[in-house]
């Protein structure tokens, strides 16, 4: 699981067909702080996040498969997937 930032929505009027119906979003890996760690991606979003919310992100393809409820033997271009908007974050403070 990644911490993530969504930075905004993908409207696409043509896509592969396990598409259809479904929200990309483009996310950002953060860390506890907030501040960027890694290139951004595109996360299919089935939680209903938005833009600027913090989610967790799975990017597992055999994960994504069951909770799509895809059979191991199917194929499903999905990589990563939005599974949860977070609240709150507590970070315990550093030690010295």
């Amino acid at each position: 699981m990644r911490l993530c930032r969504v930075l905004g929505s993908i409207t696409s009027t043509v896509k592969h067909e396990c598409f259809r119906g479904l929200k990309l979003m483009i996310v950002q890996p953060v860390d506890e702080q907030g501040a960027d760690t890694a290139k951004s991606f595109i996360a299919v979003d089935k939680v209903q996040a938005g833009e600027g919310d913090t989610v967790l992100v799975m990017s597992e393809g055999n994960g994504v498969r069951q909770l799509f409820g895809v059979p191991k033997t199917a194929d499903l271009p999905i990589r990563s997937l939005i599974v949860g908007i977070v609240d709150q974050l507590d970070v315990p403070p550093a030690k010295a």
